[in-house]
């Protein structure tokens, strides 16, 4: 039986499904990747403008894939927008560590609204989707090759 905060966690999962924020090209960003997950069809690009004070001043994704990897990057764009790097990959590995083990308070106090993606550690084959445009930040945040793929 699923229970109304699982309803509610489901909703605000459809919603940025539907309506994702951040949805665009960022022209002359200064950091880009692209990750493709080639066995579920998710593929996305990233894109994020970081200034000097490695503070990421914007940022935005563009791509398909199923309702949890866009409603993902429509919510990481939203969370990271306006924090240092540093920060970002804190949030990128305390989200990767609930999605797979799952979260400490501290973890889920740092996500945020970030953890209604919580319960997609007891479907092993959803993990990689929630986990692709949070990938693809790494990459293109640590100035890899800008590209992934999650085979």
């Amino acid at each position: 039986m699923t229970t109304r905060l699982q309803q509610l966690y489901e909703a605000m999962i459809l919603e940025h499904n539907k309506k994702p924020r951040n949805f665009k090209m960022i022209e002359g960003s200064s950091h880009q990747s692209h990750g493709k997950n080639p066995l579920c069809g998710d593929d996305y690009y990233v894109f994020f403008t970081v200034d000097d004070s490695k503070t990421i001043t914007d940022v935005s994704f563009l791509g398909q894939g199923c309702a949890i990897s866009k409603s993902s990057g429509s919510m990481m764009t939203e969370m990271v927008k306006g924090k240092s790097i540093s920060d970002v990959l804190a949030m990128k590995d305390a989200f990767l560590h609930m999605v797979t083990e799952g979260a400490t308070d501290e973890e889920k106090a740092l996500l945020g609204k970030l953890t209604v993606f919580e319960g997609v550690k007891q479907y092993p084959v959803r993990v990689k989707c929630a986990a692709l445009v949070w990938r693809a930040l790494e990459d293109a945040l640590s100035g890899s090759t800008g590209q992934i793929s999650t085979e």
